[in-house]
């Protein structure tokens, strides 16, 4: 990967700590114990499960798909980071408990002290973004990524929303077109089941990025003005499943792909689309996220002979909600099976059919 520099062979952009070399026996799946939020049980008044992705990891480890050491640990944004994309004025706003209440959707936040917000709310927030930005690069060097936490699509540079403080999707694009050589074109891939309004917003106008989303219209955020970005827009009813959706799915995700030569591909693979979230109102079983993603990847895979020779020097970087443990098993299956050119992919361990709701 040739990161850009000036005449005289200098970085000219800010120190970052997230692009830093990875060693090659890590796999390509960011994660921090960081990400996780719990204080004094004020994350149970969400329905949105604020300690999920360290329930991921334990699954993972139980089944023996990864340790400890062979996962890339995720680095806490820095404001410096956060400011290519975030204004100023915006990032000083979550200095106020109010505002980060009103993001959160946890009212309780108004009353404590703002110190501690920032350390037990904003700080994983801060390290799940810098996991996305750090799965951007690595997407570049080994053909894809996941980051195990991200996917805030709610959150623009100067608004945030739906439990989303910080725009990870945004800040991982605008990294790479800024630093990487070769990448400056993006396609954003976003199925979770609300409307990615947040990076809508960002790149609104942007002929570089190539956006596809497919959600529910009926619940938040129903931006029209954000839907403008939308390049293949893709609008699902009240309990859609699995058969029409898995349709609309690799009907648009090619066709999205086929429209434009992404450098990069981000692919936000929310799963509040399973049939009894109380967020999503659809209705796809985990077999049908399952069946998804590898629509997807092998999408994706099919312009190119490798993944990492597929765009140029891009591939393909995952973020989402893991609301399942058992769908991120067969997540990381489905990449490794759609590289290593296996013709299907079974739903996953034999105790996931039983799981039809978020753990």
């Amino acid at each position: 990967m040739s990161v850009k520099e000036d005449n005289e062979g200098k970085s000219i952009f800010h120190h970052t700590d997230l692009y830093g070399s990875i060693p090659p026996t890590c796999l390509p799946i960011v994660y921090h114990p960081d990400y996780n939020i719990t204080f004094m049980g004020l994350e149970k008044l969400h329905p949105f499960d604020s300690g999920k992705w360290g329930k991921v990891i334990r699954f993972l480890k139980e089944e023996q798909f990864i340790t400890d050491e062979n996962i890339v640990e995720a680095r806490e944004a820095s404001e410096e980071d956060l400011l290519v994309v975030h204004t100023k004025r915006y990032l000083g706003s979550l200095k106020w408990s109010f505002v980060v209440a009103t993001i959160t959707e946890i009212p309780p936040l108004v009353i404590l002290p703002n110190c501690l917000v920032q350390q037990r709310v904003l700080r994983p927030l801060r390290t799940q973004t810098g996991g996305t930005i750090m799965a951007g690069k690595l997407a570049v060097e080994r053909g894809w990524a996941i980051n195990v936490g991200g996917g805030f699509h709610h959150c623009s540079g100067d608004k945030g929303g739906g439990f989303c403080a910080y725009a990870d999707i945004t800040l991982a694009i605008k990294f790479l077109f800024e630093r990487v050589e070769g990448i400056s074109r993006a396609t954003i891939i976003d199925l979770d089941a609300h409307q990615g309004n947040g990076h809508e917003r960002d790149f609104l106008g942007d002929t570089r990025v190539f956006i596809m989303d497919m959600y529910n219209h009926n619940i938040y955020p129903g931006d029209r003005h954000a839907k403008r970005a939308i390049k293949r827009k893709v609008e699902l009813d009240w309990g859609t499943e699995d058969s029409e959706y898995l349709q609309k799915v690799e009907l648009h995700s090619e066709g999205a792909l086929n429209e434009v030569r992404p450098d990069i591909i981000v692919y936000n693979a929310g799963t509040d689309i399973l049939d009894g979230d109380p967020l999503g109102g659809l209705s796809i079983s985990p077999q049908g996220i399952v069946k998804r993603d590898e629509i997807v990847f092998r999408a994706a895979k099919q312009r190119g002979s490798d993944w990492s020779h597929s765009y140029g020097e891009g591939g393909i970087v995952t973020t989402g909600d893991p609301l399942d443990p058992k769908l991120w098993f067969c997540r990381i299956s489905t990449h490794r099976c759609v590289r290593t050119g296996v013709s299907s992919v079974k739903a996953g361990p034999h105790s996931m059919r039983t799981h039809r709701r978020p753990l």
